[in-house]
C-alpha cells in the first residue's frame, strides 16, 4: 500500500474505455494552441483588460487605460497579447485604434469569470446610438460624462462634464 492519496494501490485498466478516451484526445498542436489561449487569460491584468472589453465593447486603448486604471503602455502590451492569442481584434479608425473581443474570447470569459456579453452591445456606433457614427481624423465622439466630473490627461488637456453631457 502507498501513502499517496492520488495513486491507486491496484493497477486495473479498463482497456476499451481507455482506448476510446485516447482516440478522442486532441493532438499536441491543438493542445499547444489551447494552452496559449489559456495563458493569455491566465494573467490577472490581462483578464481585467479583457473583462473591460467584454463589458464595454469596442474601444480604444486610452479608454481602456482609464477604465482599468492601468498605464496606457501596460494596457497596450496586454491588448497585443490578447490579439496574438486570437482573443481580440483591432481596427484603425483615423488616429484611433479600436479593440474588441472575438466571440471565442466572450465565450471563454463567460466560462472563466462568469461575464455575460450585453445583448445590445455590438460596437461603438451602437453604444453611441448612431448607426452612421464614424471616428475620423476630423471627427470626435462626444461621451456622456455625468456632472460634475472632470477627466484630465495630465498634459494640460481636460474634459469637464456638464449636465447636458457635452464636453467643454
Amino acid at each position: 500500500m502507498t501513502n499517496d492519496p492520488d495513486r491507486c494501490d491496484l493497477l486495473s485498466l479498463d482497456l476499451p474505455h481507455a482506448e476510446a478516451v485516447r482516440a478522442v484526445l486532441p493532438g499536441a498542436q491543438d493542445l499547444t494552441a489551447a494552452a496559449a489561449v489559456a495563458k493569455a487569460l491566465g494573467d490577472p491584468t490581462r483578464l481585467r483588460v479583457a473583462a473591460a472589453l467584454s463589458g464595454g465593447g469596442a474601444m480604444c486603448g486610452c479608454d481602456l487605460a482609464w477604465i482599468t486604471q492601468l498605464a496606457p503602455n501596460l494596457v497596450s502590451h496586454h491588448l497585443r497579447q490578447l490579439r496574438t492569442a486570437g482573443l481580440a481584434t483591432s481596427t484603425r479608425r483615423g488616429k484611433l485604434v479600436m479593440y474588441d473581443l472575438t466571440d471565442h474570447a466572450h465565450a471563454l470569459l463567460e466560462a472563466v469569470v462568469g461575464l455575460h456579453r450585453p445583448a445590445a452591445q455590438t460596437s461603438l456606433e451602437a453604444r453611441a446610438g448612431r448607426a452612421d457614427a464614424a471616428v475620423s481624423d476630423d471627427a470626435a465622439v462626444a461621451y456622456q460624462v455625468p456632472a460634475p466630473y472632470e477627466v484630465s490627461s495630465g498634459e494640460g488637456m481636460s474634459v469637464t462634464g456638464t449636465t447636458a453631457g457635452q464636453a467643454r
